[in-house]
């Protein structure tokens, strides 16, 4: 073999190297600039789920020490009244439920332990 098929076998080898490098580096390109672009997307969704958050935050704490006596009672009073509704609530649902269970008419119930081989008005 000659000098040169060396030489020609070496820069077919070098092209085929720099153009794979070339396709995976135009690929990894392609995915980067799709990848800023979803990141351009998620800050604009943070800043406006920040916007939304400012707009949330609770008020400042006031201990109620230093809050008008009224209206600290009346808060005490409606959550009295909120908690006392919802006692009240739960209890007609357990009253529900027991005249339910209680209540049930099994008269025309066929159970499996009465069937019997005979059908004899004495039951033998």
């Amino acid at each position: 073999m000659p000098w040169w098929s060396w030489v020609l076998i070496w820069v077919v080898l070098v092209l085929i190297l720099l153009g794979t490098l070339a396709l995976l580096g135009w690929r990894l390109f392609k995915k980067a600039m799709k990848a800023l672009d979803a990141l351009g997307e998620l800050s604009d969704k943070t800043a406006a789920l920040g916007d939304a958050a400012r707009d949330l935050e609770p008020d400042s704490f006031v201990p109620s020490i230093l809050r008008p006596f009224q209206d600290v009672q009346d808060e005490v009073a409606a959550h009295r009244r909120r908690s006392a509704e919802r006692k009240q609530s739960r209890r007609e649902n357990r009253l529900a439920r027991g005249r339910v269970l209680v209540s049930a008419d099994l008269r025309g119930q066929k159970f499996p332990w009465e069937s019997s081989a005979t059908h004899s008005p004495d039951g033998t």
